[in-house]
C-alpha cells in the first residue's frame, strides 16, 4: 500500500476518532495525503480549486430549495394531516398505530425529503400517541427511526441529487422514478415486523372512520400529497428540471401554509437561517468529499480496488455482497453525503464491469446507507429518534434488530432484482 493511501486512511480515522466533524476530517485528511502526492504549498490550493469546482453544479442548487420546502412542511401542519389521512388507511389493523407511524413517515419523507425531519416531525406526535395506546416505547421509536428513511429514496431526495453529481450525472428524473419501488418495499417490510410484534404483544386494534370523517381527512391530505404529484409529474412531463422543480417546490409549501396559518411571516426568518445552516453543512460535505474523491482518482484507487475485487472472484453475487458489507459498515460512522461523494467513484466503475447499470447502484447505495442512519454510533436520525422517545441508544438498538433484519433483506431485493429499481423508468422512458 502506498504512502499516500496509508496517511488518507489513518489521519481520517484518527481525526473522526477525536471527534472533528466529518466535513473538517475530510478535508483536513485530503491535505495531508496530497503534501506526500503534490507539494505542501499546491496542496491548499488544489484542495480549494476542487471544493469550488464541486459544489459549482446547476443540479446542487436543487438541495437548497427542496431542504426549505421540507423546512416549511415540518412547521406548516403537514405531517397532522398526513397522520390523520394515514390513520384512515392502515388504522383499524391490530397495531393499527404501528402501521400509521411508518406511513405518515413515508409520506412526510417522501414530501420534506429528510429522514431527520421525518423523525422530528412524525415522532413528536406519534410516539406519545402510541405510548398512551399501550405500545412499548421502545418499539414505537424504533417504528419512527426506520420509517423515516423511506423518504431518502422516495423522491424528491437530496442524497439523490447528491448521488447524480458522483456518478458523473445519471438522470435525477430517471433517480427520482426508479426510487419508488425500493422505498415501498421498505415500507411495507417494516410494517410486516411491526405486524408480528403488534400480534404477539397483543397491542391494540385502531377505530375505524366514518366514510364522512375519513372523506374530510383524505380531503385535508391532498394539498400535501399534490407537492409530490406537481415536482415529479413536472419532471418526468419534461416542464420543468429536478432544480426548477425545487423552487416551484418551495413556492407551492409557502402558499399551503400560509393558508394553513400555522407558519406567520414572522417565523419565515428563523425557518431561513436553519435552511442556510443545513445547507451550508451539505455544501461544506459535498465540497470536502469532492476534494478527496479526486485525490482518490488521482492515486488509482478506485482502479486497484476494482482490481482487487476481481481478483478476490468473479462471482457478482459475492462482489456485490462484499460491497454492501463495506458500505453498511460505512454506514454507521458516516453520513450519508460524504459516503456517497468519495464510495460512489471507488466502487462504480466495478458495479459496471458486472453490468449492474449507474442507475440501480445508485439506489442500493442510497438505500444501503440509509441503514447506517439508524445504527450506532454516528446515525443522526437514530439519536434524534432517541431524544423524541426519550429513550437510551442501548434499548433502542435492541428493538431496532427485527427491523434491521428486514431493511437488510430489502437491501438485498433490491441488489439482486434490478427490475425492482429500473421498472418504473424503463416505464417512463427515463
Amino acid at each position: 500500500m502506498e504512502l499516500s493511501v496509508i496517511v488518507l486512511v489513518v489521519s481520517f480515522v484518527v481525526l473522526l476518532a477525536v471527534g472533528l466533524p466529518i466535513a473538517y476530517g475530510i478535508g483536513i485528511s485530503t491535505i495531508l495525503t496530497m503534501f506526500f502526492t503534490i507539494a505542501p504549498g499546491p496542496a491548499v490550493t488544489t484542495v480549494a480549486q476542487r471544493m469550488a469546482t464541486g459544489i459549482d453544479s446547476f443540479a446542487l442548487l436543487a438541495i437548497p430549495f427542496f431542504i426549505l420546502s421540507g423546512q416549511l412542511m415540518g412547521r406548516g401542519g403537514i405531517a397532522r394531516r398526513l397522520i390523520d389521512f394515514a390513520k384512515v388507511l392502515v388504522g383499524m389493523f391490530p397495531g393499527g398505530l404501528a402501521y400509521v407511524n411508518t406511513l405518515a413517515c413515508m409520506f412526510f419523507g417522501s414530501i420534506s425529503g429528510s429522514a431527520v425531519a421525518a423523525t422530528s416531525a412524525i415522532g413528536s406526535f406519534m410516539i406519545p400517541t402510541m405510548e398512551k395506546e399501550g405500545y412499548d416505547k421502545t418499539f414505537s421509536t424504533a417504528v419512527t427511526v426506520t420509517g423515516s428513511t423511506t423518504g431518502l429514496l422516495i423522491p424528491p431526495s437530496n442524497v439523490l441529487i447528491v448521488y447524480s453529481l458522483a456518478s458523473g450525472g445519471v438522470s435525477i428524473a430517471a433517480l427520482f422514478v426508479a426510487g419508488y419501488l425500493p422505498g415501498i418495499l421498505v415500507g411495507l417490510a417494516l410494517m410486516s415486523v411491526s405486524a408480528v410484534i403488534a400480534l404477539r404483544r397483543k397491542y391494540p386494534v385502531g377505530q375505524r372512520e366514518t366514510l364522512k370523517a375519513g372523506l374530510k381527512k383524505f380531503l385535508d391530505a391532498i394539498p400535501s400529497l399534490l407537492l409530490v404529484i406537481i415536482v415529479i409529474g413536472g419532471i418526468i412531463a419534461g416542464i420543468f428540471t429536478a432544480t426548477e422543480a425545487s423552487a416551484i417546490a418551495v413556492i407551492y409549501s409557502l402558499v399551503l401554509t400560509l393558508i394553513y396559518r400555522e407558519v406567520k411571516i414572522k417565523d419565515l426568518p428563523d425557518i431561513l437561517i436553519k435552511t442556510v445552516e443545513t445547507t451550508a453543512i451539505v455544501m461544506l460535505l459535498i465540497g470536502t468529499s469532492s476534494a478527496m474523491s479526486w485525490i482518490l482518482s488521482y492515486e488509482n484507487i478506485p482502479q486497484n480496488i476494482s482490481q482487487a475485487l476481481i481478483a478476490v472472484t468473479h462471482s457478482k453475487i459475492i462482489i456485490l455482497l462484499i460491497i454492501n458489507l463495506i458500505l453498511l459498515a460505512v454506514g454507521t460512522f458516516m453520513d450519508m453525503t460524504p459516503a456517497v461523494l468519495i464510495f460512489t467513484p471507488i466502487f462504480l466503475p466495478v458495479v459496471t464491469q458486472l453490468g449492474i447499470t449507474p442507475l440501480q447502484f445508485g439506489i442500493i447505495m442510497v438505500l444501503n446507507l440509509s441503514i447506517g442512519l439508524t445504527t450506532p454510533p454516528v446515525g443522526s436520525v437514530l439519536f434524534v429518534g432517541c431524544g423524541i422517545g426519550k429513550v437510551s441508544i442501548p434499548q433502542l438498538s435492541k428493538a431496532l434488530l427485527p427491523f434491521y433484519a428486514v431493511m437488510i433483506l430489502a437491501l438485498l431485493l433490491v441488489t439482486y432484482i434490478p427490475w425492482i429499481s429500473l421498472v418504473l423508468p424503463k416505464v417512463f422512458g427515463l
